[in-house]
C-alpha cells in the first residue's frame, strides 16, 4: 500500500498542460535544492524560498531560477514568491510545522493550488483524515519515513536484490541485481534468459551497468560477473528470476536492525511476524519503548558498532543487517563492521549524497538515500504526460517512470516505431490486468500504462513530450 492509500488521499492521475509550469519550492535543503535543479533543467519556472542567503546564492550561481529570502510560512513571502499563481507549491523545509502553516496560507489566503508537502513526523501522519481541506489542506503528503521503510522492506523480501521498485499498483516490479560469478547468467548472452525462465513473457532486461557505465541491452550482450542488471517482470515472477543471477540459493530469515527510531521501529513492526528480527538501540528509554511495543522482535540496548556485541548476537548468522540511525557515519561504520564479521547483506541509511556515491557496493551492499526516494515521490506529482510513478535509480543518475499513453505520437503505433530518445527503454506495457513485454510489433493503445527506464537524465523531458497529448505542437 502506498502513502496515498495510507493517508486515504485521492489517486493522483493528472494530465498536465504542455506549457512550462510555475513551481514554488519552500526550503533549499538537499531535497528542495535537488528538485529545483531537476525542474529547472526541464525548463520549468522555478522559485525557491529559504532563510539562508548563502544557500540561495549558491543555487542562483548553478541554475536559472528565482530565489526569495524569507520565512516560508509568512503570507507576504509566499505572495512575493507567486504562490497565488503557481501550478505547484512544494513545502520541503526541515520543519513539518512550517510546511503545514505554509500550505494553510496558500489555501486559505492566497487561494493557490497544487499543494505538496513533506511531512516527517508520524504523529501527524497517523491521524486519520487529518490532511483534508477542512483540516490541513495538503493535496499530496510525502512521508520520507514511510517511503524508506517500504523500500527497505521490498529489498529484504527479495534476497540478492540491490534495488526494488513497484509500478502499476504493485503488479510490476523493477529489480536491480548483481551477477554472481558462476551463476546461470555469468558468461551467457542475454538472449539465453528466456530459455532459462521457460517463458519469454516473464521478464525483460532494461539496463546493464558494467563498471558503473550503462550498456544498451541486446540479445548478443554477454553477461559478466559483477554486472549490475535491471530487469522488469510481473511481481509473482520476480523471485524465480532472481535465482538465475546468483550462484547459490539465497534465503532470508534473520534480520538485524541498528537503530530503533521511527524507521527502525516501523520496519521491525512490519517484519517481526515473518522474520527473526533483532533491534539494537543505543538509548535506554527508546529501547524500553521498543520492547514494550514490539511483539516478537528481540530488542537489545547497546552500540551496533561494538564488535563484542555483534559477535555475541551471532552477526555471522544474519542474512540482512540494516543500519537505520540518524547518523550517517555511525550507519556506515556499523554496516562495514557487520559485513566484515560475516553478515550476508548490509544496508545503510545515508542522507549525504557524497557518502552514497562513496560506499555503495564497494563498502556496503545497499545505500538507502531518503532524499532520492523523496525526490522520486515529489516528481511523480510534478511531471507531465500523466506520470503515475517516478523512481530514481543509480544514485539519481537514471530514472524509471510509469506514464499513461496519450496522443498521436504513441497511441496506435508499434513499439519499434516510437521515437524514443537515446538511453530510454520500454520495460513493459500494462493494459488493464495484463502485463505485456514489449515486442517490436506490440501496438500501444490509449490509456496503456507504459514503464520506461531512462539511463540519461537529460532525456526525461523528451520522454514526457513524446507521451503527451498534442506533443507535436511544441
Amino acid at each position: 500500500m502506498n502513502i496515498a492509500e495510507r493517508l486515504k488521499l485521492a489517486p493522483r492521475k493528472r494530465k498536465l498542460n504542455e506549457q512550462r509550469k510555475k513551481i514554488i519550492i519552500l526550503g533549499a535543503g538537499q531535497v528542495g535544492g535537488t528538485v529545483a535543479e531537476i525542474l529547472a533543467a526541464e525548463n520549468h519556472d522555478v522559485t525557491v524560498v529559504d532563510k539562508n542567503a548563502d544557500i540561495l546564492r549558491e543555487l542562483n550561481d548553478r541554475m536559472d531560477i528565482r530565489t526569495i529570502l524569507g520565512q516560508a510560512s509568512y503570507p507576504d513571502v509566499l505572495r512575493n514568491a507567486g504562490a497565488d499563481e503557481a501550478d505547484f507549491t512544494i513545502a520541503a523545509t526541515d520543519s513539518d510545522e512550517t510546511n503545514m502553516v505554509a500550505m494553510q496560507i496558500v489555501y486559505s489566503i492566497l487561494k493557490g493550488s497544487g499543494r505538496v508537502a513533506r511531512i516527517r513526523s508520524q504523529e501527524y501522519i497517523k491521524e486519520k483524515d487529518f490532511f483534508l481541506n477542512k483540516n490541513m489542506p495538503i493535496q499530496v503528503v510525502i512521508s520520507p519515513e514511510l517511503l524508506v521503510t517500504d523500500r527497505v522492506q521490498q529489498i529484504i523480501e527479495h534476497p540478492g536484490a540491490l534495488q526494488v521498485v513497484d509500478f502499476a499498483n504493485d503488479r510490476v516490479r523493477l529489480v536491480g541485481v548483481g551477477i554472481d560469478p558462476g551463476s546461470s547468467m555469468d558468461g551467457k548472452p542475454l538472449s539465453t534468459l528466456p530459455g532459462l525462465l521457460g517463458d519469454a513473457e516473464r521478464a525483460r532486461v532494461v539496463a546493464i551497468y558494467r563498471q558503473d557505465e550503462p550498456l544498451i541491452p541486446q540479445g548478443s550482450t554477454i553477461m559478466q560477473a559483477d554486472d549490475m542488471v535491471f530487469f522488469i517482470s510481473s511481481r509473482h515472477h520476480t523471485s524465480q528470476i532472481l535465482e538465475h543471477f546468483h550462484y547459490e540459493d539465497l534465503q532470508c530469515s534473520h534480520v538485524m536492525i541498528a537503530g530503533g527510531g521511527n524507521i527502525g521501529y516501523s520496519l521491525a513492526k512490519k517484519l517481526e511476524h515473518t522474520y527473526k528480527v533483532k533491534v539494537i538501540e543505543r538509548n535506554p528509554a527508546r529501547a524500553e519503548f521498543l520492547a514494550a511495543n514490539l511483539d516478537e522482535a528481540m530488542v537489545l540496548q547497546g552500540d551496533a558498532a561494538n564488535h563484542d556485541m555483534l559477535a555475541e548476537e551471532n552477526i555471522h548468522d544474519m542474512h540482512v543487517f540494516c543500519a537505520l540511525t540518524n547518523d550517517d557515519e555511525a550507519n556506515i561504520l556499523s554496516a562495514m563492521l557487520a559485513k566484515s564479521m560475516g553478515a550476508h547483506k548490509t544496508m545503510s541509511l545515508i542522507n549525504r549524497k557524497e557518502y552514497v556515491n562513496l560506499v555503495e557496493r564497494d563498502i556496503i551492499d545497499v545505500a538507502i538515500s531518503p532524499q532520492l526516494i523523496t525526490i522520486g515521490a515529489l516528481l511523480t506529482h510534478i511531471r507531465g504526460a500523466d506520470v503515475v510513478a517516478v523512481h530514481s535509480l543509480r544514485k539519481g543518475r537514471a530514472e524509471a517512470l510509469e506514464v499513461i499513453a496519450h496522443g498521436e505520437n504513441v497511441v496506435g503505433k508499434q513499439i519499434d516505431a516510437l521515437e524514443l530518445p537515446e538511453g530510454a527503454t520500454i520495460g513493459c506495457v500494462v493494459r488493464g490486468e495484463q502485463v505485456l513485454m514489449p515486442h517490436h510489433d506490440l501496438v500501444i493503445e490509449a490509456e496503456d500504462h507504459v514503464v520506461i527506464l531512462v539511463v540519461q537524465k537529460d532525456q526525461i523531458e523528451k520522454v514526457g513530450r513524446l507521451f503527451q497529448v498534442g506533443a507535436t505542437e511544441f
